[in-house]
């Protein structure tokens, strides 16, 4: 930001300019790629590699600087996975490929990554990636430098993705179809390009060794995580999208409210019913929410869980601002820097996360308005999220850091009933606790009865002497029992009687 715009937000937005003075001053750089101790794994010290990250930093906008936060090998190993996949997505976008080029250079795909020497050329001069494409043996060289476990889940990935990229726009070239016209194939669609994403980034946490093996085994959360956030991308850049004929939202939503063609949306005289297609988009979108944040709660790297993380709660963020917002229809819209940074700056734990989720979830349901014919299904999906978080994380618990111990300490809200009654179940068991340490101990009650316990705190010798005796008398009295009865009713027995 320049030093004008900055005057202008500290006059205008003080708050704001207080925060992005706080993140500048206080949120630090996790890594530096370029320092010499990170080579090993950075790969800086490579010409190769070092025009793949300069690649990364023009064609994201978002993802570069989460991307080079990663431990280890894996920011390498993402922005790799991050350069396949943009490739990719730059040939199935660009309409200026013909049908007959395009197919067959998708299908194979995953074959042209591991190519020495390959690119390609034949992208529309306004493709915004081109460069990429023009330059993609550098990646295809960095690309065959991976391990081979990340190198199999990458190409694994780019193999399902380009087959439905293919499917998606040969229908749309032969069809002149441009419409997704169900919810089924609206999910399809952002499977093959946002959650299979999510598959290949729970495959390669789970072959670093920073997460769990079966991570990567979690195919529907990550398809949500991913699925999260495409639909709010998709949701936010309507006005683009439509204006370049990219028709993402379905027609089974915006059909049903009284339109023919998307761009119908734009009039100001339908604002009322668009409000009512957005806010359709918006509860399809919120549907995966939980899922995001169950998956969230199983990843135990930090620097994994901030990359999960930040775009999880900047597309709730952005979810909350689109929801009853008209000006989405007519141009884009986006969070504010200071919220961006607050919301980098919290997205540490998964607790702060749940919350934050909590907080949107409650902002969307204040505004949403009862005329909406998704009122109540808004409010049962914000509802839901609201259960999620306090069931996992109680509001009347609150965690502050121990004077003691690295570990966090509980402190509960006096002023909550529940707090009373956690407070006595604690009690009581420390009760419990305290006396089963006592019992047959020396000095207990027990001694004052005038037994005497044994050196390995077992039972005292006098109940294991009594309780032996005991045995023997009843052993005792069996057999006089039996010897009774054979001797009165011997003869009888011996007759059959």
């Amino acid at each position: 930001m320049t030093f004008m715009s900055m005057l202008t937000l500290l006059l205008t937005h003080p708050d704001e300019f207080r925060v992005l003075v706080q993140f500048w001053l206080y949120h630090e750089q996790k890594r530096d790629i370029t320092a010499q101790q990170e080579h090993p794994t950075s790969g800086w010290d490579r010409e190769s590699m070092r025009r793949c990250w300069k690649f990364l930093d023009m064609t994201s906008r978002s993802f570069a600087a989460v991307i080079k936060e990663l431990d280890g090998d894996l920011a390498r190993t993402i922005c790799m996975f991050y350069l396949v996949l943009r490739g990719l997505d730059t040939i199935e976008d660009d309409m200026t490929i013909p049908d007959d080029v395009k197919l067959p250079l998708l299908r194979s795909f995953h074959e042209h990554v591991v190519t020495p020497g390959w690119t390609f050329d034949g992208c529309g001069p306004n493709e915004r990636d081109r460069e990429l494409l023009v330059n993609y043996d550098i990646v295809v060289e960095e690309v065959n430098l991976l391990k081979p476990e990340y190198k199999t889940v990458i190409l694994n990935i780019c193999r399902k993705m380009e087959t439905g990229m293919a499917d998606y726009a040969h229908k749309a070239a032969t069809t002149n179809t441009v419409y997704l016209e169900t919810v089924s194939e609206y999910d399809l669609y952002c499977h093959y390009v946002a959650g299979l994403v999510g598959e290949g980034l729970s495959g390669l946490w789970a072959a670093s060794g920073k997460e769990a093996d079966w991570i990567g085994s979690q195919l529907e959360l990550s398809n949500s995580m991913g699925l999260l956030l495409q639909k709010t991308n998709i949701i936010r850049d309507f006005r683009e999208d439509s204006e370049e004929k990219r028709y993402f939202w379905p027609k089974e939503i915006w059909g049903k409210y009284g339109f023919n063609e998307m761009n119908e949306m734009w009039d100001i005289a339908n604002k009322e019913r668009a409000a009512w297609a957005q806010s359709a988009m918006i509860l399809d979108a919120l549907r995966h929410a939980i899922d995001a944040l169950d998956y969230l709660r199983f990843l135990k790297n930090q620097s994994v869980f901030n990359f999960c993380a930040i775009p999880a709660t900047m597309a709730m963020a952005t979810l909350t601002l689109c929801f009853m917002n008209p000006d989405m229809f007519q141009r884009n819209i986006k969070i504010r820097k200071a919220a961006a940074a607050k919301l980098i700056m919290r997205s540490t734990n998964p607790r702060d996360v749940a919350y934050m989720f909590r907080d949107y979830a409650r902002k969307i349901h204040s505004k949403a308005v009862s005329a909406d014919p998704n009122f109540i299904a808004i409010s049962i999906a914000c509802g839901k999220i609201e259960q999620w978080c306090e069931h996992q994380y109680p509001s009347f618990v609150s965690m502050t850091p121990s004077s003691t111990t690295s570990a966090a300490k509980q402190e509960f809200n006096p002023a909550d009933a529940r707090s009373q009654v956690v407070l006595l179940d604690q009690k009581r068991e420390a009760e419990i606790e305290k006396v089963q340490k006592r019992v047959f101990r020396p000095g207990d009650a027990a001694n004052s009865r005038g037994l005497t316990s044994t050196d390995d705190g077992g039972l005292p010798w006098e109940v294991m002497a009594y309780g032996m005796a005991a045995f023997a008398i009843v052993i005792l009295l069996v057999f006089l029992i039996i010897y009774v009865v054979l001797e009165v009713f011997g003869d009888g027995l011996k007759l059959g009687f």
